[in-house]
């Protein structure tokens, strides 16, 4: 059975991790729930509803579900407003080339949604030949492991058998309840120590350093 890597796409590919958390503080500001930044960028990989529910708790107001759908749908909004085009981040784009080109096992599993996810995976240049897994396929998103293990089937391969790539704690939380073995990106904004605490086998600055290190990961 073959190898296979399974990528996050928010501060994993693509540099979209800031403009998620600009977008959420608009959107919750414009419900009455000022939060601050850096607590929203904690749970970015979050799915929008559970991350809309723990900032209204940590504000000390509940929301309903028609709210939190509300605030879900103005995220996005204000998000492709904020951020039109998108920038692969450092050696993203190299690293797909590459695992197209030796036809190595790969998808992208996210907690976007289309039409947000979109131009993210324009920039990238993945086209249909590449399994993508989005919020809208699965029941639950990060840190369920629902997206990665709906990404493992139909790649074809064993849970076993796939390294999980995420900038983010909720990642590796999830890849581990997927039975997945997960590596660490730092360039959605997590610390080494945070990503190595929530599970990751190996840590890396970026796709970049990730793609000069896949013979570690045993791909030849």
């Amino acid at each position: 059975m073959p190898l296979a890597l399974i990528f996050d796409l928010d501060g994993t590919l693509i540099d979209t991790v800031y403009a998620h958390v600009f977008a959420w503080q608009r959107a919750l500001a414009e419900e009455s729930l000022p939060i601050d930044g850096w607590r929203i960028h904690r749970r970015i990989g979050m799915s929008g509803g559970l991350f809309a529910r723990a900032v209204a708790r940590e504000v000390g107001r509940e929301l309903t579900d028609a709210e939190t759908e509300g605030i879900q749908r103005r995220h996005g909004e204000i998000f492709r407003e904020l951020l039109p085009e998108r920038r692969p981040l450092p050696g993203a784009v190299e690293l797909l080339a590459e695992l197209r080109r030796r036809e190595i096992v790969h998808g992208i599993a996210t907690s976007g949604r289309r039409p947000e996810i979109d131009a993210s995976l324009e920039a990238l240049g993945v086209g249909e030949e590449t399994v993508v897994i989005e919020r809208g396929n699965v029941a639950r998103a990060k840190p369920a492991p629902d997206l990665f293990l709906a990404c493992q089937e139909a790649l074809g391969v064993d849970a076993i058998e796939c390294y999980v790539v995420g900038d983010a704690v909720w990642d590796l939380l999830a890849a581990r309840r997927a039975r997945m073995l997960s590596i660490g990106l730092l360039s959605g904004g997590y610390g080494a120590d945070e990503l190595l605490a929530a599970g990751a086998f190996r840590v890396y600055e970026d796709a970049r350093e990730l793609h000069g290190s896949l013979d570690e990961l045993g791909f030849d």
